[in-house]
């Protein structure tokens, strides 16, 4: 697996410490691992995170293909491909953008970028982790962050929401 990081580095280009994130989000989702991690590892939960159109090829190597609206189809220019670098079911899981939606406002920052999702079983459900690396001190890079800071903390949110509404 290290050497599978190390190459993930080489790849992106990253000159950042293996072990500083960029930024980090966490919550914590009422649910157990297990659940949560369906929401990533199965098209249908990806769906329930907010795309209208998802396909989770769950492998290293796999692509995650998403598309937030419905008016196209999957693969055509809107299509966001992020590929999965490792996982460890039901615990972790490291993917890249290989290929964002055409419509994408950030055209080079994400290509040093990657993220870690961590699953930890706490007593109140599960703690989800969401560290973003590779992102630089440019004004497109710190924007993109901006972006998708807000976005990881959304994602929690929906599943806070998701899972909250299950327990009642």
């Amino acid at each position: 697996m290290r050497a599978l990081f190390v190459a993930l580095i080489a790849v992106c280009g990253v000159a950042h410490a293996a072990d500083e994130a960029s930024f980090v989000n966490e919550g914590v989702i009422p649910a157990p691992v297990d659940e949560v991690w369906k929401i990533f590892a199965t098209s249908e939960g990806y769906r329930a995170l907010g795309p209208a159109l998802a396909e989770v090829d769950l492998r290293v190597g796999g692509i995650i293909r998403s598309r937030y609206r419905a008016d196209g189809v999957l693969g055509d220019a809107e299509t966001i491909e992020n590929v999965i670098v490792d996982y460890r079911a039901p615990l972790t899981m490291t993917t890249r953008i290989q290929k964002p939606p055409a419509s994408f406002p950030f055209k080079e920052a994400w290509r040093s970028t990657w993220t870690v999702l961590t699953l930890t079983a706490t007593d109140a459900g599960t703690l989800l982790r969401v560290a973003s690396y590779g992102y630089g001190a440019d004004e497109e890079s710190v924007a993109m962050r901006r972006f998708f800071e807000r976005g990881n903390q959304e994602t929690i949110e929906i599943l806070r929401r998701q899972f909250g509404a299950r327990a009642q």
